[in-house]
């Protein structure tokens, strides 16, 4: 068979959706189409890795793909990991899945239905992410460093070298970055609890999901006339609403992600002075098209980079260059999928 035609496939294991997408030998992606099934987590880690081997037999036939062709295969995984491919606590799974081995049962999975050993590699679910929005802002062969953010539920970081590989640390827990604690002085918040179980206001509650009810309910008491201030859903599920109120122009909204804006440029901040990146991609679904305005994201952005300089070297404010990602939802199984084919070539 024709090297080219050889395909190296990526799951990304999410605690709500899974995602599945598949790089050709020379790292070009095989579709942009999303296919995305429900995860599952209450049923079990089992069912979950059944559902994923049956989400790969589907994109397989849907591209007109075999599993004779498939070299190699990566998994995105959220939280951290206990060993190499052993799930730990994490704070968007259930408690079923601490200790469960990923590696194993999912390698056991793929190599049962494609009737032969498959090559089966496994990492973070930012980190996955982050290699291959690097593998597109550096054109595919540029040696720049880059880290990526991606707010959603949580927040997503991956720091990718030169090579294209992310780091992972000796423990697998290198850029969990989202956990270390944010500049609340310079932002003038309290300290929030985490998912985590800290309690020293990790970054990632002032820049994802996970932090906006508390937000709302700050800008709430400054605004009590807000439409938002009387409505009798729970706090959380009115913090949904804010996304869409904000490409409306609605001034609380706006207010709110600025909020999430300059945290998040503090933040950059903070990762320049360790790791000193060419590039900072922020993803996620503040950066979807399809979810938020040019207006929205640009003036995201603004906020960011304004935050951020005050606090950068003189030759950082000139090179560092903060952009958009651009495969959206794809991003962590391609970058999966990436992964397994840097490793096999490795």
């Amino acid at each position: 068979m024709n090297d080219a035609r050889h395909v190296y496939i990526g799951t990304d294991g999410g605690a709500t959706t899974s995602k599945v997408g598949g790089v050709w030998s020379d790292g070009s992606t095989v579709s942009t189409r999303l296919l995305q099934r429900p995860t599952n987590a209450q049923a079990g880690p089992d069912a979950v890795v059944a559902g994923w081997v049956e989400s790969v037999a589907i994109y397989l036939a849907d591209n007109g793909l075999t599993w004779s062709q498939v070299q190699g295969v990566g998994v995105a995984i959220a939280g951290p990991q206990q060993r190499y491919g052993v799930m730990d606590k994490g704070p968007n799974f259930p408690a079923s899945f601490v200790g469960y081995d990923v590696l194993q049962h999912y390698g056991d999975a793929l190599n049962l239905r494609a009737g032969r050993a498959i090559p089966l590699v496994v990492g973070n679910d930012g980190n996955m992410g982050g290699v291959a929005e690097a593998q597109r802002v550096r054109g595919g062969t540029g040696s720049s460093t880059v880290v990526m953010l991606a707010p959603g539920s949580g927040l997503g970081c991956a720091f990718v070298d030169k090579h294209g590989l992310p780091l992972e640390g000796d423990t697998l827990a290198g850029m969990e970055a989202s956990h270390m604690p944010a500049p609340l002085h310079l932002l003038g918040l309290d300290a929030w609890p985490c998912g985590c179980g800290r309690t020293w206001g990790c970054v990632e509650m002032y820049t994802s999901l996970a932090g906006l009810p508390r937000l709302l309910e700050r800008a709430l008491q400054a605004q009590p006339d807000h439409e938002l201030a009387t409505s009798p859903l729970p706090m959380k599920e009115r913090a949904f609403a804010l996304r869409g109120l904000a490409q409306k122009g609605d001034p609380l909204a706006i207010g709110i992600f600025d909020v999430q804006a300059k945290a998040m440029g503090l933040f950059v901040a903070t990762l320049a002075m360790a790791l000193d990146p060419e590039f900072v991609v922020i993803g996620g679904g503040l950066m979807d098209p399809d979810a938020t305005t040019d207006a929205f994201r640009a003036r995201y952005i603004e906020v960011l980079r304004e935050a951020a300089m005050p606090f950068l070297w003189s030759a950082q404010q000139q090179r560092l260059t903060v952009v958009q990602a651009a495969l959206g939802d794809l991003s962590q199984a391609i970058g999966a999928a990436l992964v397994a084919l840097y490793s096999r070539r490795a």
